[in-house]
C-alpha cells in the first residue's frame, strides 16, 4: 500500500523531470544554433577581417608603388627643371649678347647714318659751290651745265640719290668741268651782237678764259667781257677792238679749223674774260 503511495509522487516527478528535459533539450538545441549562427558571423568575420587585410595590403601596395612612382617623378621632374634652368641660363646668355651684338649694330648703324648724313651735306655744299662757279663761268651751255649741278643738289637734299651715286655724279661734273675748262671748241651758230643784230658766226671758246666771234664774212669781230656789278657777275660782247686783236682772233680761229698751223702767239690780256673789262 505504501509503494502504491508512493506512485504517483514518483510518475510526478518522473513527469516534471521528463518536461524539465524537454526543456533542456530545446534550449541546448538554441544554444546549438546560436552557437553555429555565432560560428557564422565570426567566419564572415574572419573572411571580412582576410579581405580587410587584403585590401590594406594591396592599399599599401599601391600607397608604396604611389609614393616610389612620385619620387621617381619628383627626381625626374627635379632633374628636367635642373635642365630647364642651365638651358634658360643658356638662353638667357645669347638673348643678353644678341641685345648687345643689336646695339652695338645699332651704334654702327648710327654712326653710319650720322656719317651718311654728314657726307650728304658736304656733297651738298660741293654742288651749291660747284654751282656758283659754273654761274660765273662764260655762257657756253651755262643753262645746261647748270641745271645739271642743281638736279644733282636736289637729288641730294632730297635723298633721292644715295651717297655712292651722288659722290660718282658729282666726280663726273666735276670732270665735265675740267674738261670743259681744258678744251677748245668752236661753233657755228646765230648770235646777237650787241646793238641786236643777229649774224652767223663762228664762236671759239678756249677752256673757260677766252671766248671771241667772227662773222662769216670776216668783217666784225668781238671778244666777250666778264662784269661785276654788286656781286653779281655779267657778260657782254666787246666790239670796239684794235685792227691786231681781230688778226689774233682771226688766226685762232683758223688754226682751231685747221686752215693755219698752230703757233705760239701773245694773246691780249683784254681778250680774256678772267681779265675784266678794258
Amino acid at each position: 500500500m505504501t509503494r502504491l503511495k508512493f506512485l504517483p509522487f514518483v510518475l510526478l516527478v518522473l513527469f516534471l523531470s521528463g518536461l524539465a528535459l524537454a526543456d533542456y533539450d530545446s534550449e541546448i538545441r538554441d544554444l546549438k544554433q546560436q552557437k553555429e549562427k555565432l560560428n557564422s558571423e565570426i567566419q564572415k568575420l574572419t573572411r571580412q577581417i582576410a579581405s580587410t587585410d587584403s585590401l590594406l595590403k594591396a592599399d599599401d601596395s599601391r600607397y608604396k608603388k604611389l609614393q616610389a612612382r612620385y619620387s621617381e617623378d619628383s627626381e625626374r621632374r627635379r632633374a628636367e627643371i635642373d635642365s630647364l634652368n642651365v638651358k634658360i641660363r643658356g638662353v638667357a646668355a645669347q638673348l643678353q649678347e644678341e641685345r648687345q651684338k643689336q646695339a652695338h649694330a645699332k651704334n654702327r648703324n648710327d654712326n653710319v647714318a650720322a656719317k651718311r648724313k654728314a657726307l650728304r651735306s658736304a656733297m651738298l655744299s660741293i654742288c651749291k659751290q660747284l654751282e656758283r662757279q659754273v654761274a660765273m663761268t662764260v655762257p657756253w651751255e651755262r643753262d645746261a651745265r647748270l641745271e645739271r649741278v642743281r638736279s644733282l643738289a636736289r637729288d641730294i637734299e632730297s635723298g633721292n640719290a644715295a651717297e655712292e651715286e651722288s659722290f660718282s655724279r658729282i666726280k663726273a661734273v666735276i670732270q665735265q668741268e675740267i674738261k670743259f675748262g681744258d678744251e677748245v671748241a668752236i661753233v657755228n651758230a646765230p648770235l646777237t651782237r650787241k646793238n641786236g643784230e643777229l649774224i652767223n658766226a663762228q664762236i671759239l671758246r678756249i677752256g673757260n678764259q677766252w671766248m671771241v666771234y667772227s662773222d662769216e664774212n670776216g668783217t666784225v669781230y668781238g671778244n666777250l667781257i666778264r662784269k661785276e656789278q654788286k656781286g653779281k657777275i655779267t657778260y657782254e660782247w666787246n666790239e670796239n677792238l684794235e685792227l691786231w686783236e681781230r688778226e689774233v682772233i682771226r688766226y685762232a680761229i683758223d688754226v682751231k679749223l685747221a686752215k693755219k698751223p698752230p703757233q705760239i702767239i701773245a694773246m691780249p690780256v683784254t681778250l680774256s674774260v678772267v681779265g675784266g673789262g678794258r
